[in-house]
């Protein structure tokens, strides 16, 4: 039920987050989006990891960035 909650509370920031990037680039956008994503599937396997979250977080966004190019 935590991380579930954590996992909710996580995808709101992200969406109010988001809603302030509408002058960057694709690019940027798809790292952000990328780190998020990596950042909150990191916590949910590992069950709140702060090592975990930061290297999903990191992962996602490197992938992000890459997938942002094309």
């Amino acid at each position: 039920m935590k991380t579930r909650t954590q996992a909710s509370i996580a995808a709101a920031l992200i969406a109010l987050a988001l809603g302030g990037c509408s002058g960057m680039s694709p690019q940027e956008k798809s790292t952000i989006v990328g780190a998020a994503i990596g950042g909150v599937a990191g916590s949910a396997l590992t069950h709140g990891s702060g090592l975990a979250t930061v290297g999903g977080a990191v992962a996602g966004g490197v992938v992000g960035h890459e997938v942002g190019k094309r």
